[in-house]
């Protein structure tokens, strides 16, 4: 049985909420310095940026030493870094706190915020912004929640706990309800449960509905009426990517706002806030598998085509 490699703890803090890179050097002969692998292996980064970091000793060891360009490669070496992160527009929507306590951490995420560093946003996200606001470094997303998508999402104080939240969602033992906005089709029959096979491609934007035996399970349900506007109730009884958006867009009722399904539109400019996906992650029920606590929490956000199509379609998200 292959013995699971000790990480060293971080020489490096956070910063701005964000934990520096970790690289451990591969086995190979192919480099002779720890500058040529890093250059070879950060080949995205902007010409002269790895020499320039390696030369300002800002690449260093386990033990905080920083490391030279010219250091002797060394299969196994750990190394840490800061990435030169770019300017980020702000989302300017408040991230609340609707639970908090030893062991866990649940927020109230606005729409537009990542759940955790991903891509281009990486500061502007909701772990980053709960780490400075609440003065916890450790803690981590035990589930993502798309960035679109508004409403409860689950963090763990302690680190050697997180496992245990995690579980909780792979093994489906979290309730989960969810609220949209949509077209209200008459001759649509509600509530049904959609089961269907759901596939996303890793570099494709659309997940899509294939052949095969199902992997996706949602209860629909239609909670309200206004005009052409239906509110439906959405109970994933699955997690596949963006299952709620593909299954209301297959039941011809996409979820207002949403910018992939049916089709996918051009790309919003950075600090365009209109017309948010109408979607949110209304509550959350599980039993804390650390203290046994029975957690029945909810979101307190609205979301705004409901309260106005017209604020709504004109305005700013939130």
């Amino acid at each position: 049985m292959r013995r699971k490699t000790s990480i060293p703890p971080s020489p490096l803090p956070q910063r701005h909420g964000v934990d520096p890179v970790r690289v451990r050097l591969p086995p190979s002969e192919e480099w002779e310095t720890v500058g040529a692998y890093l250059v070879a292996r950060l080949s995205g980064a902007a010409p002269g940026a790895v020499e320039a970091m390696l030369a300002s000793g800002l690449v260093v060891a386990a033990d905080g030493v920083p490391v030279a360009a010219r250091t002797p490669y060394t299969p196994g070496l750990w190394l840490w870094f800061h990435r030169d992160l770019p300017p980020e527009v702000p989302v300017p929507f408040r991230l609340d706190v609707v639970h908090r306590d030893d062991h866990l951490v649940v927020a109230d995420k606005p729409h537009f915020l990542a759940t955790t560093p991903r891509g281009s946003h990486v500061t502007e996200t909701a772990l980053a912004r709960l780490r400075g606001e609440l003065g916890v470094p450790a803690l981590g997303a035990a589930h993502r929640l798309d960035r679109l998508t508004a409403g409860l999402v689950l963090f763990t104080v302690r680190p050697e706990e997180r496992g245990a939240y995690q579980t909780l969602f792979g093994e489906r033992r979290v309730r989960k309800e969810y609220e949209a906005i949509a077209p209200y089709d008459p001759s649509l029959a509600l509530p049904r449960t959609v089961r269907s096979r759901i596939l996303k491609e890793r570099g494709v934007l659309q997940a899509r509905e294939v052949e095969g035996a199902p992997n996706a399970e949602t209860l629909v349900e239609l909670v309200g009426r206004r005009g052409d506007l239906g509110r439906y109730r959405l109970t994933p009884r699955t997690g596949q990517t963006h299952q709620l958006r593909v299954h209301m867009s297959a039941l011809g009722v996409p979820i207002l706002g949403d910018p992939l399904y049916p089709v996918v539109t051009g790309p919003v400019p950075a600090g365009d806030f209109r017309r948010p996906l109408q979607l949110l992650a209304r509550s959350l029920e599980f039993t804390d598998p650390v203290t046994g606590v029975e957690h029945r929490l909810r979101s307190g956000r609205t979301l705004r085509a409901w309260e106005s199509y017209e604020d709504w379609a004109g305005g700013e998200g939130r």
